[in-house]
């Protein structure tokens, strides 16, 4: 009886915990160029255990599948565009709200600060990256394709 009981605690405890991670966690999302309008790439964002975001590139669909990010820093300098990650350090703010993060532009290498707010209906996730204050920076909206 014990045993049982404890089976079931054990059990309750890690589904508490799978159903604790961020909406975020997981979700795929079509990147569009808010210059061109065009669709750029798919990413999928991922959760650590301290619940701190990431996201990196799955596919990309703008015709440079195969090329590499000549222009990043670090890690990523001359690797495949595809699977790196584009986006640190997100964390939720608010409901639907984030904030904290860093992403980076492949096409030029710079790195930027980083928030997102997910739309009500959860179909949309505006972006936007900036350097020093908000205003001063570019959004971009992403499509849920999950």
């Amino acid at each position: 009886m014990i045993k049982t009981t404890l089976s079931v605690l054990g059990l309750s405890l890690v589904s508490s915990l799978a159903l604790a991670s961020d909406p975020l966690h997981g979700t795929k999302w079509k990147t569009i160029d808010d210059e061109t309008k065009k669709p750029l790439s798919i990413v999928q964002f991922s959760e650590t255990s301290n619940g701190v975001l990431s996201a990196k590139i799955l596919d990309v669909l703008d015709g440079t599948e195969g090329e590499k990010c000549t222009k990043c820093a670090g890690k990523f300098h001359n690797k495949s565009i595809e699977g790196i990650q584009i986006v640190s350090g997100l964390k939720k703010t608010a409901n639907n709200v984030y904030d904290g993060g860093k992403i980076t532009d492949p096409k030029n290498g710079k790195t930027y600060s980083f928030s997102a707010k997910i739309s009500n209906d959860g179909k949309t996730l505006a972006g936007r990256g900036y350097i020093g204050i908000s205003a001063l920076g570019r959004s971009q909206t992403w499509i849920r394709i999950n």
